[in-house]
């Protein structure tokens, strides 16, 4: 009797093999499954970044405003007559100014009446 107890632990046993450790294993599911979760999140990641440079390409095509806008914060660029002020934390460096300066203004000239010259 003992002897058939232990035969058939091991039938059982053997059984039990390939639904916990064989190829469509439990062990290898819940494996395939965690990656394929990490796969979704990496996909929704990427559907987002291309979302975003899209709608990026399409205001460049478009509109003149995100080609402004990216020539003042990328290249530093400014308009004639417009002031460029920066304000920095104390770790910060300057930007660098793609633009030339623009020539100081010629000096205003007093409007008193000059006096005529004495003789």
């Amino acid at each position: 009797m003992r002897l058939i107890t232990l035969a058939l632990a091991a039938l059982l046993l053997l059984i039990q093999y390939p639904l916990w450790l064989g190829k469509g294993g439990w062990l290898a599911v819940a494996d395939l499954e965690s990656q394929l979760a990490a796969s979704r999140a990496k996909t929704e990641q990427l559907k987002a970044r291309n979302a975003k440079l899209d709608s990026e390409v399409h205001d460049l095509r478009e509109g003149l405003g995100a080609v402004e806008e990216r020539a003042r914060y990328e290249l530093g660029m400014i308009k004639s007559n417009e002031i460029f002020v920066q304000v920095l934390r104390k770790d910060e460096k300057p930007a660098v100014m793609m633009t030339v300066p623009p020539p100081p203004p010629p000096p205003k000239e007093s409007k008193k009446p000059q006096r005529p010259p004495e003789d």
